[in-house]
């Protein structure tokens, strides 16, 4: 008897190891919660773009009002880049990312109670809506450097494209549904009940991110020593861990801001964000108003983009990554960016102007497709450059995009009442072009941390 159970440990033992062997799916859920993150974030972002029709018509808001109001979310966007940033390098995205969530989905709710905040001809629906919205892209400001910091702490340095294109594939999930969404709610319960669903939806997001995420994967209760060899090798956790417990003393601002890596990130950044808030806040209401659709039509029309913005950016990213295997990091992200910013502005211009909607319309959206294709080499070249503040660096530049982001609603709007909606988007192809000029000076190789010494992470 007492060898039949000696025998039935030694069988048992060897089961249990080999069980252990098979990497847990805990970064699956990671990444998953981006993805649905990410939608979130469409979600609040684009919300005002459907209802904002019925908005300017129960108010009277010109479209030049309506280009300040959209371009309100981005001003307060830009502006808190860096300080998220900052605080995803100094205390991780968990605890940040659930602030932020929290924070911009309570004033996605205020919205819809923006018209009783008027105080008269001085402060008028478009400024209190504009000033919300502020607020709005203030909470905003965090997922973009945060899931960048996510993608540097849960990605191994050959996956740092694919890794990034799962925010776009996230934004791109978001912009099919929310136009549908947005358009039914509006239409059975008024514009202000989409505002109200939107910052429900991310409260609930934002306590399911809290309780399931952490910050690094050595941190997290269910994952086990197989899928953290997958994500990094024992040595590079060792050192790690090492420096979890300390302070992040300062940010590296003189070697960052000297390097022309860098400043070429942040210019091709901002000619490349122009194009995208094109079709972030105008292209609904461009199908309506300079195509002639109906508001269902539209709402179905306006997912196309977002569709192949899905499509696109994970495609993006994959080639990125294998380019990369293949080239090396410097022309592996240089010749992802150069295929997005060659075919976007062609099929653009192509489909202005075409007259028919048929062929026009998904011609635009692959325009914004090939826009999100070589978004993910942006972000990992930040990772590329200095992983260790990744989250700092990029979002330096997702500010310097959207200050562009900020402009584009504004100018958008004067060339539309001056000169018409195909001049617009005939000004956005050739802004398109920008960006594939200025990653000449991009060399995602450097290593920009070799003199800036040990870096002190998350605590």
């Amino acid at each position: 008897m007492k060898n039949l159970r000696t025998l039935s440990t030694k069988v048992e033992q060897p089961q249990s190891a080999r069980r252990d062997l098979h990497p847990t799916g805990v970064r699956k859920g990671i990444f998953g919660l981006v993805v649905i993150i990410m939608a979130v974030a469409a979600l609040d972002r684009l919300n005002l773009s459907i209802a904002g029709k019925t908005i300017q018509d129960q108010f009277a808001l010109s479209t030049q009002a309506m280009g300040y109001v959209f371009g309100a979310f981005f001003l307060g966007y830009a502006i808190f880049q860096v300080p998220w940033g900052y605080a995803a390098d100094r205390y991780g995205p968990h605890r940040v990312m659930t602030f932020a969530i929290l924070f911009w989905s309570v004033f996605t709710i205020v919205v819809g109670l923006a018209p009783h905040f008027a105080l008269g001809t001085w402060f008028t629906v478009a400024w209190s809506i504009a000033v919300i919205r502020f607020l709005v892209g203030v909470g905003e400001a965090a997922a973009s450097p945060a899931i960048n910091k996510i993608v540097a702490l849960w990605m191994d340095e050959t996956q740092r494209g694919a890794g990034m294109s799962y925010m776009s594939v996230g934004f791109g999930l978001g912009g099919i549904f929310t136009p549908i969404l947005i358009a039914w709610t509006t239409q059975h319960w008024g514009w202000r009940a989409s505002f109200y669903l939107s910052g429900i939806l991310g409260s609930v997001v934002a306590i399911v991110w809290w309780c399931y995420a952490t910050n690094r994967p050595e941190e997290h209760p269910r994952i086990n020593a197989a899928e953290l060899e997958l994500i990094r090798p024992r040595a590079e956790r060792t050192a790690g861990a090492s420096q979890k417990g300390s302070v992040l003393q300062r940010l590296p601002w003189i070697r960052m801001l000297s390097s022309r890596s860098v400043w070429g990130l942040l210019v091709s950044y901002s000619f490349q964000n122009y194009a995208f808030f094109v079709y972030y806040d105008w292209f609904y209401i461009y199908l309506i108003r300079g195509r002639g659709l109906t508001m269902k039509q539209g709402s179905v029309w306006t997912s196309t983009p977002f569709i192949a913005v899905t499509l696109l950016a994970l495609l993006g990213g994959w080639l990125s990554d294998r380019a990369v295997q293949r080239f090396g990091k410097y022309r592996g992200r240089q010749s992802t960016v150069w295929v997005g910013v060659a075919c976007s502005p062609l099929l653009l211009l192509i489909g202005a102007h075409t007259h028919n909607n048929l062929i026009a319309i998904p011609l635009l959206a692959a325009a914004a497709g090939f826009n999100f294709f070589s978004l993910p080499a942006w972000w990992a070249a930040c990772i590329d450059l200095m992983p260790n503040y990744s989250a700092s660096l990029s979002a330096l530049m997702n500010s310097f995009g959207n200050f562009a982001g900020c402009l584009s609603p504004v100018v958008t709007a004067y060339i539309i009442t001056r000169f018409g909606w195909t001049r617009a988007l005939d000004l956005t192809a050739l802004i398109t072009l920008a960006p594939g000029l200025i990653w000449f000076f991009v060399n995602a190789s450097e290593n920009l941390e070799a003199s800036v010494g040990n870096f002190v992470g998350p605590r």
